[in-house]
């Protein structure tokens, strides 16, 4: 068995992302590829290399790689399966928009959102928003598998001495193309990487009492994220968002402020590893899944803790 990870990379450097899922593919059994498809994109083979399990670095290059367009990458992976039993990607809009194409065109069942591999046919993932656990046994040839990251430990970044393989770029689909972008600037820490975590909810009651939270973040060097609730009431950018429907993430430490914790918020942060929540009403769900809980009034309960932390 040879498993084949889709790595997502923005041409320089790897996303984290890449070595949660290469764990998982290791997991699996046998041996494991990285293919890295982009343009000018030596940067992130080389990193790909070092990463600790991987016996080999597939490198596409062209032009229209440079995007990381779906359609593209997509028909990249098909020229490849046929080499390999397992074919992963990170469970992020990368991977989510690559792998159901695969699978629609090799004409099996995609297993999404994987937390743990019991076998090389068997995987658990999580449904119900988290609140139940699904054992999923498949008997297809190749299995088309999406990693939650938050499931596995990272691989190493370094270490590994893995050998690289320059294979021929497949055509241009054609059928899309890339317009532009704009990127959020910040200087705080990317949310899914993030190992603390301040989010806010609907009880922060306005966009502009979110700066309350903002010396906090910065005391602890802090990612800062929201509930659904406080997106959907425009008090933050969508972003922001943690959730089922948001980012799903698991830092070392997560605190929730003004949240009262809905099952959908629960299902993006309950892995986390220490969560403290602030809230003012007692029975508030988030303090079913809290290490530490504070009730009283967040906006004199923060800036109490801002001036503990000196």
């Amino acid at each position: 068995m040879v498993a084949l990870v889709i790595a997502e990379h923005d041409n320089a450097s790897l996303k984290g992302s890449t070595l949660h899922t290469v764990t998982a593919a290791a997991q699996c059994g046998g041996d494991v590829h990285v293919l890295v498809a982009g343009s000018n994109a030596g940067a992130a083979a080389a990193a790909a290399a070092q990463i600790a399990g991987v016996s080999k670095v597939i490198v596409a290059d062209a032009a229209y790689f440079a995007d990381g367009l779906a359609e593209n990458i997509a028909e990249q992976v098909l020229a490849l399966a046929g080499s390999y039993s397992h074919i992963l990607a990170p469970a992020t809009a990368y991977g989510k928009n690559i792998l159901p194409r695969v699978a629609a065109k090799l004409d099996v069942a995609q297993i999404s959102e994987i937390t743990k591999v019991e076998s090389p046919d068997t995987f658990e993932r999580p449904i119900y928003a988290g609140n139940a656990i699904a054992t999923v046994q498949s008997g297809d040839s190749v299995k088309v598998i999406t990693v939650r990251s938050t499931g596995f430990d990272a691989a190493a970044a370094s270490g590994g001495s893995a050998a690289t393989e320059t294979v021929a770029a497949v055509a241009d689909h054609g059928k899309s193309a890339f317009v532009g972008r704009e990127v959020a600037k910040s200087d705080r820490p990317e949310l899914t990487a993030a190992k603390i975590i301040v989010s806010g909810g609907r009880g922060m009651g306005s966009g502009e009492a979110f700066k309350v939270l903002e010396p906090l973040a910065d005391k602890l060097n802090a990612a800062m994220g929201a509930s659904r609730a406080a997106v959907d009431a425009g008090f933050v950018p969508n972003d922001w968002q943690v959730g089922q429907t948001g980012k799903i993430v698991a830092p070392n430490l997560y605190i929730a402020v003004g949240i009262s914790g809905a099952i959908q918020h629960l299902a993006g942060m309950k892995d986390s590893k220490t969560i403290v929540a602030i809230n003012k009403d007692p029975e508030a769900p988030i303090f079913s899944v809290a290490d530490y809980g504070i009730v009283g009034d967040l906006f004199e309960i923060v800036p109490q803790l801002v001036a503990e932390l000196g």
